[in-house]
């Protein structure tokens, strides 16, 4: 039974990395021309929303059921988009969440990975966390994405832990700051199983559903930076508990 398992496992992972690169090269001339220039990031969403991520996650075997407390319009109105962060599957599900066209703030080293990587550095926001200058620069740039109507994805903890007994790390200020200074309101989503179906262990993971909760937007209207943090942890909180109900577990059981 553990051979079968372990076989399944390298097969069922080997065909993520091989489903990831095939479409990327179906979609080549589509996503050369697209990236090519910013006013094209709508029609570019479109493609990475409809012909990239959801065949990704139905190929995969994964069935995202969405609980939609909010709908977010699509239209061009900007939104903060945060959710907790467990797996590589989380960008796919996000995209698949969301028809109002954002851009992720992601970390550099993703620009390394071999195709995906070239189209990440093109359409993404990265953020080398050593630099501060690297910092500030997303700042101007995300302000950027919102004046054009664009909203933004960050994942606040920032990255996924190294243990996986952690419910929901500590978030970073970024995504929250960004909010403040542009006045637009935070849609927090809670996605309950992309750890448990595909977690970074390569010899781990299932097929299955994928639950995700969109949650009612957090206005930030008339707050200042002197709001921040209590912003942060009222997010925070919002997420812990509904991922601590829906894992049956205590909140002395959940490691903050």
């Amino acid at each position: 039974m553990k051979f079968l398992k372990y076989t399944f496992w390298l097969l069922w992972k080997s065909w993520f990395y091989v489903l990831v690169a095939s479409i990327i090269l179906l979609l080549l001339p589509l996503l050369l021309v697209l990236t090519a220039h910013k006013r094209w990031y709508r029609a570019l969403y479109w493609v990475m929303r409809y012909l990239w991520a959801t065949p990704i996650l139905y190929g995969m075997g994964f069935f995202p059921k969405v609980k939609r407390e909010y709908t977010i319009p699509n239209d061009h109105h900007s939104y903060m988009l945060v959710a907790n962060h467990y797996s590589m599957m989380d960008i796919m599900l996000m995209l698949y969440c969301s028809k109002n066209p954002f851009v992720f703030v992601g970390k550099k080293e993703l620009s390394k990975l071999p195709l995906f990587g070239y189209f990440y550095k093109r359409v993404a926001i990265m953020v080398d966390r050593k630099s501060p200058q690297s910092r500030r620069e997303v700042y101007t740039q995300a302000m950027e994405r919102i004046e054009a109507g664009l909203s933004i994805c960050i994942f606040p903890e920032g990255g996924v832990p190294d243990d996986e007994s952690i419910v929901l790390d500590s978030f970073k200020d970024g995504a929250f700051r960004i909010a403040i200074e542009c006045q637009i309101p935070i849609v927090p989503m809670v996605f309950y199983d992309t750890k448990k179906r595909f977690p970074f262990r390569f010899f781990a993971g299932s097929t299955g559903t994928m639950r995700v909760d969109v949650l009612p937007p957090i206005s930030t209207q008339g707050k200042t930076l002197d709001d921040k943090e209590t912003l942060r942890e009222e997010v925070r909180a919002l997420l812990w508990e509904r991922l601590i109900k829906s894992s049956g577990r205590t909140h002395s059981e959940g490691k903050e």
